[in-house]
């Protein structure tokens, strides 16, 4: 399973990706804001700060509705760098965009799919990838655990080749849970990545190791 890592914080970015785990980047306009990132010429320069920064494909949201403007933001985000990754909306004028440049050859990640109708039509559209959103359906008592899994029923089905990039993750358990169902993506804060790393036992065995390695000089 790829691990992404959702943020635009250059810091955080280069800790998960110094890890040597990371695969790639997510973000979007609140995430952007939250860093103070705003306007369009600041926010596709930081794009490119993020492009250098990790070896993965980067998503990068459009803002427009209506499929021309979505082609115009899209194709000015791809022109970027080739590990930009075209972020649409899951409306008809984003499935209308996704069939535009997966013809194009350009990759593509349709977000806020909450249905497997919506993955559906994503993947027949030729998205790269598909991004249902776990933590929000789980907000509102929605198992979004099994949204997953039935969406890679499907895609198992048929043999669709678009990946299951499983965002709004919250914590460790999530990743781990996803892991298990088979998504091809996590992205997810620093933190879900982190926290893996986390165990009493191995806390307290190597605090034993190192006590008895003491007592001996």
């Amino acid at each position: 399973m790829k691990f992404f890592i959702d943020t635009a914080n250059l810091d955080q970015i280069k800790e998960a990706q110094d890890l040597g785990v990371l695969d790639g980047v997510t973000t979007n306009p609140s995430l952007m804001a939250k860093e103070g990132i705003t306007g369009a010429n600041n926010i596709l320069e930081h794009y490119t700060k993020i492009c250098k920064a990790v070896e993965g494909d980067v998503s990068a949201e459009v803002i427009a509705t209506d499929y021309e403007g979505m082609i115009a933001q899209g194709e000015e985000l791809a022109a970027l760098n080739p590990q930009i990754v075209v972020k649409l909306p899951m409306i008809a004028a984003g499935i209308k965009a996704c069939k535009y440049f997966s013809d194009k050859g350009i990759k593509t990640n349709v977000t806020l799919v909450f249905s497997v109708g919506q993955a559906l039509l994503a993947a027949k559209a030729g998205a790269t990838y598909v991004s249902p959103f776990l933590g929000r359906l789980d907000d509102i008592s929605t198992d979004g655990l099994q949204l997953i899994a039935d969406i890679r029923q499907v895609y198992d089905n048929y043999g669709f080749k678009t990946q299951i990039l499983s965002a709004s993750v919250r914590n460790t358990m999530h990743v781990i849970n996803c892991a298990k169902i088979g998504s091809d993506v996590m992205t997810g804060p620093l933190s879900s990545i982190t926290g893996l790393l986390n165990h009493p036992l191995t806390d307290s065995g190597l605090a034993k190791f190192l006590e008895d390695y003491k007592k001996g000089n």
